[in-house]
């Protein structure tokens, strides 16, 4: 996307993570191996946007490319950091909620930085409405299919772990 930044521009915005950031983005690179799932053969998502690996998309994709496990380890660890350093860059209170930064960077990496930005879950969390952040994701269970929004069942309960991981730490 136009606005999102790159991780060169992105590290020189944020600058160095803290030990809460590199918390989230473990927590994150792990969720995000099972919820993406890995496919070697670069290929066209529901949305009919070229993915390769883990979710990896952008100009360097293209439907039938192979790419090694290694290869995709490291842009899946590349991208997450991208979009944790976008998260970070539009929700700065999250810097030392490890919780809710894995989950918010998972929100981001699937509907891009920029749509979390501007996001009622990006607002919420930034009048420290953290629950109520959380709740927010589910409204993010829609896709573009043959030009409609559809609810697809694979979003909804993606959305509701991202969502549970989004509470741990939470008061009730």
């Amino acid at each position: 996307m136009a606005n999102e930044l790159t991780p060169g521009q992105a590290r020189a915005a944020i600058g160095t993570l803290g030990a809460g950031a590199i918390a989230a983005l473990a927590m994150a690179v792990a969720a995000l191996k099972p919820d993406e799932g890995k496919r070697n053969v670069s290929y066209r998502d529901i949305a009919g946007i070229p993915t390769s690996c883990y979710g990896h998309t952008g100009p360097d994709v293209r439907v039938g490319q192979y790419r090694t496990d290694a290869q995709c380890e490291a842009l899946l660890k590349a991208d997450a950091e991208k979009h944790l350093r976008g998260v970070l860059r539009c929700t700065p209170g999250l810097a030392d909620r490890p919780h809710q930064l894995a989950a918010a960077t998972r929100l981001a990496f699937n509907i891009g930085t920029s749509a979390y930005c501007r996001s009622t879950v990006a607002r919420r969390f930034n009048a420290g409405a953290w629950r109520a952040g959380c709740d927010g994701f589910i409204a993010w269970r829609f896709a573009r299919v043959n030009g409609r929004m559809v609810e697809v069942r694979g979003l909804k309960l993606r959305r509701e772990r991202e969502r549970a991981a989004c509470l741990t730490g939470l008061a009730a």
